[in-house]
């Protein structure tokens, strides 16, 4: 199947829903405090909230949203094969978005050493700097573990697992919580040893509420957010990363650690690190200089992801709307929302930003929103370290997660784990595991009564 031809039968391949259906679900009055996204708003809880359309879209780009849904699902093959889309591989860790991003919804890891990584990958580089700064890869394996080959032609470069060991930490009032720590081990590598100082970093792919308005805050806005960070003694400060798209230096805001600048570029460094699917702007095959029947593999296409496919799933993204916000009357949340801010959580999780212009989609422009971050690198602590700098983020630096959407991810996609790695199973436990910049306030929820902290939990699943 050529690769343009296939694109005509992505709907064979996919569930999305009819925007005009999708428009009429989420067309119920929404009170102005539960506005998440101001005319990106919809009052949706269902399983499929995380990929409504914008209310405010024409008819054009909600047909354009439509076919993005469907790409998005579509399943990449090796050609030459009847059962997708050419383009997968010859390396991989899945075959569609939609492995990683159930629902739009977030990665989880897997609950033991048995249970393959489904939704989780594992990073990897080596002391010193790749290509303009950022992470220098392992020689033989890349910067990223691929765990899929092709059957008996290109074998995959080798496997990961997830040990846990858990600990006890005490609240003031003595309650009890256990929290727990991914241990990563790789074995059956197919290319040797990895480099004998190699870093390595379990990530969970995060969920996709809102990123076409993340993308569109100013870079200014995203430095003024750094300044009034400082003037309230937190440090938070942008990555400086490369744009590969627009050839230069930009902030970051994308990806655990804020080291993509620009939602098309999220989206086609995705295809190529873990689908192995080409696009102009990485015309090559992932694969290192020794995986030599890797490289001796024929392209599905030149590039494999043409632009009539990869547009309507770049504006897809774009459009997405956020899930207005549940129950932001109710007295214990509003508590919830008072502690959250006196305990110094709103410091870094801003509750405001305002988008700029923005020409790829107007519609989100000068749009008022409330995801809970500041898009900046903080500090973590020791605790959440992964010993991994990329680019200016530091081995225990990681950006301000948004929080908008949180309390729906378990309806979404049935996981409401949180951090870059998912240890975390509540946002009860995400905020101990909080440390560095952030201890002040991790301290300030230890000491609270537990119907406080429960307050503040109802408050963070009311988002």
């Amino acid at each position: 199947m050529k690769p343009l031809a296939a694109v005509l039968l992505l709907a064979s391949c996919a569930t999305a829903f009819p925007a005009a259906l999708l428009a009429l679900e989420s067309a119920r009055p929404i009170a102005l405090s539960a506005l998440s996204a101001g005319s990106f708003t919809v009052s949706v809880d269902a399983e499929d909230a995380y990929r409504q359309p914008a209310p405010v879209l024409t008819a054009k780009q909600r047909e354009a949203f439509d076919e993005g849904s469907k790409g998005f699902a579509q399943h990449w093959v090796v050609a030459p094969s009847i059962l997708g889309l050419w383009g997968r591989g010859p390396t991989s860790n899945g075959e569609a978005c939609t492995d990683c991003h159930d629902n739009g919804g977030r990665g989880r890891a897997p609950s033991g050493p048995e249970e393959p990584l489904q939704s989780m990958l594992v990073r990897l580089s080596i002391p010193g700097s790749g290509p303009h700064g950022g992470p220098k890869p392992d020689p033989n394996y890349g910067d990223q573990l691929q765990e899929e080959g092709i059957l008996g032609r290109v074998p995959p470069e080798g496997h990961a697992a997830i040990h846990w060991s858990e600990f006890q930490v005490a609240f003031d009032d003595g309650d009890i919580v256990r929290l727990r720590r991914p241990h990563v081990e790789l074995g059956e590598l197919a290319f040797g040893p990895l480099a004998p100082d190699i870093m390595m970093s379990a990530r969970v792919a995060p969920p996709l509420v809102g990123v076409g308005l993340l993308d569109a805050v100013s870079e200014e806005a995203i430095s003024a957010s750094a300044a009034r960070s400082r003037a309230r003694g937190v440090h938070g400060r942008p990555n400086l990363v490369w744009d590969l798209i627009n050839e230069r230096q930009a902030i970051g805001r994308f990806g655990h650690k804020a080291n993509v600048p620009n939602l098309l570029q999220q989206i086609v460094t995705a295809y190529h690190e873990d689908l192995g699917v080409t696009s102009p702007w990485f015309p090559d095959e992932n694969c290192p200089l020794v995986q030599s029947a890797c490289r001796a593999e024929p392209p599905g296409g030149h590039p494999e992801l043409p632009a009539p496919f990869i547009d309507p799933v770049v504006l897809y993204a774009r459009a997405l709307a956020v899930p207005a916000r549940r129950n932001a009357a109710d007295p214990k949340v509003q508590r919830g929302a008072a502690l959250f801010a006196s305990a110094g959580c709103d410091a870094c999780h801003l509750p405001t930003l305002e988008t700029g212009d923005y020409a790829p989609l107007p519609a989100a422009s000068h749009q008022l929103i409330h995801p809970y971050t500041d898009l900046l690198l903080h500090d973590m602590g020791e605790g959440l370290a992964d010993g991994r700098p990329d680019y200016r983020a530091g081995p225990r630096d990681w950006r301000t997660a948004p929080l908008w959407g949180l309390g729906l991810s378990t309806t979404v996609n049935g996981n409401g784990t949180l951090l870059h790695d998912g240890r975390a199973r509540d946002a009860a436990e995400a905020i101990l595991w909080h440390g560095g910049e952030a201890q002040d306030a991790r301290d300030a929820f230890r000491r609270m009564p537990r119907q406080d902290r429960e307050a503040l939990v109802a408050f963070l699943n009311s988002l």
